[in-house]
């Protein structure tokens, strides 16, 4: 037999699902914590065989995802809130509504006021018609992306593409993030602040959250062109600053993104995002030095050394991995992706930690690893540990 309450919580969601006002219910607090998924996000998308429900299954190390009708797709949130989880969390256009299996068995029910912003198309193109507009957007005008009319200029395409890019890549990241109000975010080496503005301007208008923004850029020419945008587009909470990624004094950091940051300034910050507990670090690497001079192969691989162009991608590829894998050491569940194509940039690896513990129980295996991976290379150090002291 249903409980009441169970019930309620049923009849609430075939009501916010059937009037697509859902945006999005997860299933949280595994029953069994053994078990490898962890999470399940649940959607609303309208495909070619009509309104149905999006489920990710996200597991530890990966996503899966399925498409149901809905019917099917209220039958399997049951069977997982009666079998797998303990919690669900519904997050609708005027409300939000969570269920909660206490210790003792007794279920409670809570509505809250919504926190995300309204749904008000379930298609996926919505994505493909660019998260960011063009339309009367002051700051792509005033970089130059767009004319006059509103309209990208055609030397400007790709610098508008890698900006939608970025905004779809990182949307569903920053959706599992908790948001609170002074949520501090930090863009080192911001430069000419095309893709800090995008970030602003996306966090603005998709949370409800007061959002605060900083972008760090040592060049005092672009620091004060890139304040005055801002003010232009009443963005009242970004500013910019003149400082180093690794000195500047910054507060608590709660999601640090560090694009093209040369060289060991990505180290410098990725560990400020370490040291601060951010939430969430993002960074896209560019040069790869520290690593390809230390190389000291005695091994088989010397002959591969001998090439500079392979040498010069096997720097980067160790230099990245074991920036990630130091990551994970520290708590944070890591994801290396193809930033953009590289017909758009040829700096197109980003990297994405999402804070998920204090520490992670296998550090130690992870810095033998780490370990490993140096003996193999003939490298002494890697700077982000140094900055760690590991």
């Amino acid at each position: 037999m249903i409980a009441p309450q169970t019930k309620l919580f049923f009849e609430k969601l075939h009501v916010i699902v059937l009037q697509k006002e859902l945006i999005k219910l997860t299933l949280t607090n595994k029953r069994e914590k053994s078990f490898d998924l962890n999470k399940i996000i649940i959607t609303a998308v309208e495909l070619k065989k009509g309104y149905c429900l999006n489920f990710v299954y996200r597991h530890s190390t990966k996503d899966i995802t399925k498409n149901c009708e809905i019917e099917e797709g209220f039958e399997i949130i049951q069977k997982l809130l009666t079998n797998e989880f303990f919690n669900a969390e519904i997050y609708g256009n005027h409300e939000n509504l969570s269920y909660v299996v206490l210790p003792n068995g007794k279920i409670q029910i809570k509505t809250a006021a919504p926190s995300l912003q309204k749904v008000n198309s379930f298609t996926h193109d919505k994505i493909k018609d660019r998260l960011i507009d063009s339309k009367e957007n002051i700051y792509l005008r005033e970089l130059g992306v767009t004319n006059d009319k509103w309209e990208v200029r055609h030397e400007m395409s790709d610098k508008y593409k890698q900006i939608n890019k970025y905004i779809e890549l990182l949307s569903p990241e920053i959706k599992e993030l908790s948001l609170k109000d002074q949520f501090h975010v930090v863009d080192m080496g911001s430069g000419k602040g095309y893709l800090t503005f995008a970030l602003y301007d996306y966090l603005s208008q998709q949370t409800k959250n007061d959002v605060q923004m900083t972008g760090v850029e040592y060049r005092d020419d672009l620091v004060m062109i890139c304040n005055k945008i801002a003010q232009q587009s009443d963005f009242k909470n970004l500013k910019f600053i003149k400082g180093s990624i690794a000195e500047t004094s910054l507060g608590k950091i709660d999601l640090l993104i560090a694009l093209h940051a040369c060289d060991t300034a990505t180290d410098d910050a990725i560990y400020r995002g370490i040291q601060s507990n951010a939430e969430m670090i993002v960074c896209a690497p560019c040069c790869h030095k520290q690593i390809r001079k230390s190389f000291n192969v005695s091994n088989e691989l010397a002959a591969v050394m001998k090439f500079g162009i392979l040498k010069e991608r096997q720097a980067e590829i160790i230099t990245d991995s074991i920036r990630a894998m130091l990551m994970e050491a520290y708590g944070y569940k890591t994801k290396v992706f193809e930033f953009i194509s590289s017909e758009h940039t040829p700096k197109n690896v980003m990297i994405v930690g999402r804070k998920t513990q204090k520490t992670n129980p296998n550090k130690q295996v992870i810095l033998d690893n780490v370990a490993a991976i140096k003996k193999t290379f003939g490298i002494e150090k890697h700077y982000l540990e140094s900055l760690l002291g590991v």
